[in-house]
């Protein structure tokens, strides 16, 4: 039989890391901050673009059915606004270009949304669009 040496492990004293002890703290804050920040903007730009979704849909709606209920330029243009002002957009009937497209209308908007971010001010501009394509 063989005879294996023991081995011997001596007992080092324990080393101070006393100054990587907070960093793991500060790391965490930092992330806390960026991920504050990110929920702050995303709540603050968030309803602006759904508004906007939903306006570009609405308008998309408009003009497709204008082949056959066959409006008037300024029955397109005032739906078109009242879709605006129940999204509290801010569209003036001035930024609602209609053109006759065939049968049908092609609608052209333009506005621009500011959003106040406490620190920086961005300004959305928007150009929702829809044209309607007639079967007849």
């Amino acid at each position: 039989m063989l005879h294996r040496p023991a081995i011997i492990v001596e007992a080092q004293p324990a080393r101070s890391n006393s100054r990587q002890r907070g960093s793991g703290h500060l790391k965490t804050l930092i992330w806390l901050g960026i991920f504050a920040a990110f929920l702050y903007v995303s709540f603050e730009i968030g309803p602006v673009l759904f508004a906007e979704y939903q306006f570009q849909d609405e308008i998309t709606s408009i003009a497709r059915y204008a082949p056959y209920t066959r409006p008037s330029i300024d029955d397109v243009r005032k739906d078109v606004l009242a879709k605006a002002q129940s999204h509290d957009l801010p569209v003036t009937a001035e930024d609602i270009k209609v053109t006759p497209h065939g049968y049908g209308v092609e609608i052209d908007v333009n506005y621009s949304v500011t959003v106040n971010l406490t620190v920086y001010q961005y300004t959305f501009d928007f150009h929702p669009t829809a044209t309607s394509v007639s079967l007849i």
